[in-house]
């Protein structure tokens, strides 16, 4: 176990942080960091794959290893963590040559690939897995991956919670400011001495490392929503040790924007795509009842909010799980039948199908709070943040006045940051600055994404220069775009990470269907398409 300092002790640094005024960045990738990555990589830990552990519940052919990475890069023979790794071999069918491994990110942070290789029994990703080896993998402090912990999960577990309100009193602002504080503390106790090495360029060091132990000269990696920027992160500082990459659903990688003004950003394409599934339930009126037009749907909402605040659904679904459970509409339309069902059914007299989606699991509490950690570890740590109060309030009161629906929520979740107990806080490496010419690489993107805005695959393509090419989902807007849901996109997907073709520049694949609804006397046969979906940030 790591030794971990005494809470008299870091109370006190947290006091000296908040009186020292802003916190000072460090350079994006220190010369010792560095160095300690490539001597590791050199000489890489070995994986020995074998029987998958049942806490995987990763059933043959998934073989499962441990790679250890160290902690700190800057000290490469000091403490070591271990870090677990997933992997199918390429199937060979069709008389398919194998062409490597291909790694797998579904971003966060805070999110556990280890469930990948599962993926190759599916029919999007036939062709594949006959090619390549599936790897998957859970970063540091993730999952089994010498986990990290800023609270005791059965304080996650309590239902039910109120939701935030739209337009929050400053009352309520101050007890969230506090809230947000003890959260962090909380991290630091927690973690110890080891708080200040869960970034970015540690995941992407830790990928470094992991390629080199597979046995792979050159990355093949396709990275989802968070994994974007750590893939955009890795092919900056490694261009030569690149073979082939997607970006599925891209981060802004701007350094100016990462991070406080990528969650800005979120807050008005979340109200975007709130309205879309306000606006299909609106379409199917005749089926759900909820009102004909996206503001009738938004007052069916309204009065269910309002009749849980009084009495909560089951003893446990209060407005803050209905709203959790109403912010995956923002990230995936497949969810919308069931929400539309959900919401009908309850005005109907039946609270028992919202109760069933928007009640927590307390068999999930601790993953969920481990979720939570990694991410609000990794965010803080990567980028320096605004200190003072002040500006939190100005600019997300500025935000929520156009886009209310979860604008302060997300604030509120990304405000540790604020009194973060790391002094030196990473500066974001500058994506694309002085690359050589990279391998062709490919971003997907769907235009009404509401988690990764699409300006931010725009930036992205700019930064990685004319061996980038962009396809398109017009008019869509589901949280990932690849592997099963839009025909077009897979096809651009598969025939890049076979070949190594891509378009010339730019491409556009029409949307993928809407989804189809779901009577009140149906019920939905499990989450719909075959796509992996990135992990939603954590809700708080």
């Amino acid at each position: 176990m790591r030794r971990k300092p005494a809470r008299r002790a870091i109370a006190a640094a947290v006091l000296s942080l908040a009186l020292a005024g802003p916190v000072p960045a460090r350079a994006a990738d220190g010369d010792a960091e560095a160095a300690g990555a490539e001597l590791v990589a050199r000489n890489p830990p070995p994986l020995h794959f074998g029987p998958c552990p049942d806490a995987e519940a990763l059933p043959d052919p998934v073989r499962c290893a441990t790679l250890r990475v160290p902690l700190d890069y800057a000290r490469p023979d000091g403490p070591r963590i271990s870090l677990t790794v997933s992997r199918a071999p390429a199937t060979g069918r069709g008389g398919a040559a194998r062409q490597g491994a291909l790694l797998y990110n579904p971003g966060g942070p805070g999110a556990s690939g280890m469930a990948f290789p599962l993926y190759g029994a599916l029919p999007a990703w036939e062709h594949l897995a006959a090619a390549y080896d599936l790897v998957g993998y859970a970063p540091r402090g993730v999952g089994r991956s010498d986990p990290l912990s800023c609270q005791d999960p059965a304080a996650r577990a309590k239902a039910p919670t109120q939701a935030v309100p739209a337009d929050p009193s400053p009352a309520y602002k101050g007890q969230r400011a506090a809230a947000a504080r003890a959260y962090a503390l909380g991290c630091a106790r927690r973690a110890g001495s080891a708080l200040p090495y869960y970034t970015t360029l540690n995941n992407v060091r830790d990928l470094y490392v992991l390629r080199a132990a597979l046995g792979e000269a050159k990355l093949n990696f396709l990275g989802a929503s968070y994994g974007t920027y750590l893939g955009a992160v890795y092919a900056t500082l490694y261009p030569g040790h690149l073979r082939r990459m997607v970006f599925d659903s891209a981060v802004d990688p701007d350094p100016d924007r990462v991070w406080y003004r990528n969650n800005l950003d979120q807050g008005p394409g979340f109200e975007r795509r709130w309205y879309d599934f306000r606006a299909w339930a609106a379409r199917h009126h005749t089926t759900y009842g909820l009102g004909a037009t996206p503001e009738a749907v938004l007052g069916a909402y309204e009065r269910v909010r309002d009749a849980l605040a009084r009495s909560p659904a089951g003893g446990v679904v209060g407005t803050g799980e209905l709203h959790a459970a109403f912010l995956q509409t923002a990230y995936y339309d497949d969810v919308w039948p069931d929400r539309a069902r959900a919401l009908a059914a309850y005005l109907r007299g039946d609270p028992g199908p919202l109760t069933e989606q928007a009640a927590p699991d307390p068999e999930r509490a601790a993953a969920a709070e481990n979720a939570t950690a990694v991410y609000t570890a990794v965010l803080c740590n990567d980028a320096p943040w605004p200190a003072d109060w002040e500006t939190w309030d100005r600019d997300n009161s500025e935000v929520a006045r156009r886009a209310p629906f979860e604008t302060w929520a997300n604030a509120f979740l990304n405000l540790p940051c604020a009194s973060w107990p790391v002094r030196e806080r990473q500066r974001p490496v500058d994506v694309g600055a002085g690359l050589p010419a990279l391998p062709r690489t490919l971003i997907v993107a769907a235009e009404r994404d509401g988690a990764t805005p699409y300006p931010g695959a725009l930036e992205l393509q700019r930064r990685l220069g004319p061996s980038a090419a962009l396809v398109t989902e017009a008019g869509a807007g589901h949280h990932g775009v690849a592997g099963g849901r839009n025909a077009c996109v897979d096809r651009q997907v598969e025939r890049y990470l076979l070949t190594g073709g891509t378009p010339r520049w730019r491409a556009t694949c029409a949307p993928h269907p809407e989804p189809a609804p779901v009577s009140l006397d149906e019920r939905a046969a499990g989450t719909r398409g075959n796509a992996p979906r990135a992990l939603l940030p954590p809700v708080v």
